[in-house]
């Protein structure tokens, strides 16, 4: 997850080899979250945005049907923000742990006490805490022979024998590695229990629990505690707390790039009303829609048919919140700016940290600009104007930077990857709607207020925005790999199987 001082913002999260199996969890709920970098007027390295991009990449809980409220902090702007941080807390007694959240990736691994290479201080202003499975009361280890691995396999792994751990192990597109072993442990988090109040609530989940690192993982300065992947893998955070069938499998946010934070929260959103959404294509990792046009100030840009395929012919399209800015294929990417400068065709544009385009401009910029438009199935339509896009060096100046990105990244099937980050997903509710595999979103002002619905009593309660401090520091980040294969390796020395994982030959 971690990469160097000038990396920034996550492309796209991990993927691991097992799956989670399924704990008794309900309720909506939401968490508190924090920013992970830099503030409003915090101004930092451009590179580092586009480095990051592209590194990135027991029993039910008390008090039933609940909404969870992630307090959330930072800024989505290029020259300011960084990586959204949720604190939650781990074990008995509960200790409290700084997680990136990650949409991009599953599973949640938190660094342990025995980990070798794990960071032990970051310029975050937070300290860093390692996990101690001893130190907590409802810490069980697990095992080879427990569904949480079988289910990966089909069945009970060959030479699996009694007290023999079940292991994870992470690679990202920057060579960093994480690996150690499943626990399962409580995990305290926030219900809402009335219009914006909450109350501190349990439940058991498994996660990972670090034991060795390498490559930037364990280096950078802008290190947190681990990740909390908002997958759609059993192995999920979100999947673990609707295994039960009592939650809904929906999760939403509203991030916020002009005054920071916004809202995270799990449940069924009653308000605003996401009027269209567009399904997700099926059995891709990722959050992947199709998209059917894209218009620039109201023109169409042409583009073969096949062009966002993924995989096949699918016109497929990653809406990724882990993503700092908006990733093209190449082939699209020049006819697409072409149009975005038609009406300025007198700017002095100039490279900044050798891959920004900047130029200066003093007059309104949704004025010179056009607004994008990219036009899924279902007639959803998601909508990027020039202030989103576009983006100042500094507040004081009239020097603007395009958040629009070339991306060289190549999918399975030799295709180019368009990822769409929080460029154009700030400033909107955006509706992750797992069950029935669907994703929408609908302009919002993520400084107000969301409705959830309490699935048991049916009442409707009010989760307002946050906007946490967050300290100054390099951004950090990573992007993963997608597993093709699943194998697995016997270490002698820790008696524990250590899955291994294949690669698609995306170029990370």
């Amino acid at each position: 997850m971690a990469a160097t001082a000038r990396t920034r913002v996550a492309l796209l999260g991990g993927f691991l080899v097992f799956f989670a199996s399924a704990v008794n969890v309900s309720g909506n709920m939401v968490f508190p979250v924090n920013h992970k970098f830099k503030g409003p007027g915090k101004q930092v390295s451009l590179g580092a945005w586009k480095e990051h991009d592209a590194r990135r990449h027991r029993r039910l809980l008390a008090g039933a049907d609940s909404a969870i409220d992630l307090q959330l902090g930072g800024n989505g702007h290029p020259s300011e923000a960084g990586l959204y941080i949720a604190k939650i807390g781990l074990g008995s007694p509960s200790k409290d742990f700084h997680v990136q959240v990650d949409t991009g990736s599953d599973v949640l691994w938190v660094n342990c006490a025995e980990c070798s290479n794990c960071p032990t201080k970051n310029n975050l202003g937070f300290k860093l805490t390692m996990y101690d499975s001893k130190s907590s009361s409802t810490s069980s280890k697990v095992t080879c022979d427990q569904e949480f691995c079988t289910s990966s396999f089909n069945g009970k792994l060959p030479d699996c024998k009694a007290d023999m751990l079940c292991n994870y192990s992470i690679s990202y597109g920057d060579g960093s590695t994480t690996s150690g072993y499943y626990v399962k442990d409580n995990i305290q988090l926030d219900k809402v229990n009335g219009n914006h109040q909450t109350t501190s609530t349990y439940g058991t989940v498994v996660f990972g629990c670090g034991a060795k690192q390498s490559g930037n993982l364990g280096k950078s300065p802008g290190a947190v505690d681990g990740i909390l992947g908002f997958g759609q893998a059993n192995a999920s955070v979100i999947s673990q707390l609707s295994s039960s069938g009592k939650v809904k499998k929906q999760f939403a946010h509203c991030l916020d790039n002009v005054k920071g934070g916004g809202i995270w929260a799990i449940g069924e959103v009653v308000e605003p009303k996401v009027k269209n959404t567009t399904p997700l294509i099926p059995n891709l990792p990722h959050y992947t829609v199709t998209v059917k046009s894209v218009e620039v100030g109201g023109d169409v840009v042409d583009f073969p048919t096949d062009l966002f395929g993924l995989f096949e012919d699918r016109n497929g399209v990653v809406i990724d919140s882990g993503t700092t800015l908006a990733y093209l294929s190449p082939e699209f990417y020049e006819p697409f700016m072409k149009k975005i400068y038609a009406r300025q065709s007198g700017l002095k544009k100039h490279t900044v940290d050798e891959q920004f385009t900047c130029f200066e401009y003093s007059r309104n910029v949704d004025d010179g600009f056009p607004v994008v438009k990219f036009n899924f199935k279902n007639s959803a339509v998601l909508t990027a104007y020039p202030h989103d896009y576009l983006f100042q060096l500094k507040a004081s100046d009239d020097v603007w930077c395009s958040g629009w990105q070339t991306n060289s990244m190549k999918s399975k099937d030799g295709k180019s990857m368009t990822i769409l980050g929080d460029l154009v997903l700030s400033n909107k509710l955006v509706l992750y709607d797992i069950e029935n595999q669907a994703i929408g979103w609908t302009d919002y002002n993520c400084t107000s207020s969301i409705k959830l619905k309490d699935e048991k009593s049916g009442q409707v309660y009010s989760v307002g925005a946050h906007n946490l401090s967050s300290a100054s520091g390099p951004m950090i980040g990573r992007i993963q790999c997608m597993p093709l294969i699943r194998t697995y390796d016997w270490d002698e020395q820790q008696s524990a199987y250590y899955p291994g994982i294949g690669f698609y030959s995306i170029k990370c």
